[in-house]
């Protein structure tokens, strides 16, 4: 009998829902789960934490918390990932109340930053580079959230939106101005 969930073909909505519903009646088959998601969550939570340990441990705390949970969760409120995500969001907060350090744009390491090709991080001088992490530094908490959330995560505005409990219009609006923001401001100190 052919298992779509095991199936090594790409991850398709249906096959996430299946993946979901086989968890939901057996927490032993969350692992197809975990091994969909996990990098996705550990690059959004390292982008929040100082060292990869303390990364990998909240991604362990991540998803015990995301199976113990996961009887609770419905398709029809927000996709899976935001799902995730907005729990890995609480544990990081969670930490960093334990811990009281604010996150620095130069310790999110360089692969997690660009979020494009080797040639694109080639192309950027580190005079530009520098220009930019003051003013991502610059930018408030939340405004600083979103851009991880689209750019090192990778969310959709949706996803976003879902994560932050905001709607897709109010989110796709602070994006949009954050991102004006920052390119005014990158052109302004250009000059």
């Amino acid at each position: 009998m052919h298992d779509p969930v095991a199936d090594p073909l790409p991850w398709t909505s249906e096959r996430q829902r299946l993946a979901i519903q086989a968890a939901q009646d057996d927490p032993r088959a969350f692992g197809p789960l975990y091994e969909c998601y996990r990098d996705p969550v550990y690059r959004y939570l390292r982008s929040r934490t100082e060292t990869a340990e303390e990364a990998e441990d909240l991604v362990q705390q991540v998803f015990l918390r995301a199976l113990d949970a996961l009887p609770q969760y419905h398709p029809d409120r927000s996709p899976f990932v935001a799902w995730l995500l907005g729990i890995a969001r609480n544990a990081s907060i969670d930490a960093h109340r334990r811990r009281r350090v604010t996150r620095t744009w130069d310790l999110v390491p360089e692969v997690l930053r660009t979020g494009g090709s080797e040639v694109e991080t080639e192309v950027i001088s580190r005079e530009e580079h520098g220009r930019l992490s003051r003013l991502f530094a610059a930018l408030p908490p939340d405004k600083r959230e979103l851009l991880v959330l689209r750019f090192v995560a990778g969310l959709t505005i949706r996803e976003i939106a879902a994560t932050l409990g905001k709607s897709e219009a109010v989110t796709k609006k602070q994006l949009f101005r954050t991102l004006q923001t920052l390119k005014e401001h990158y052109h302004d100190n250009a000059r």
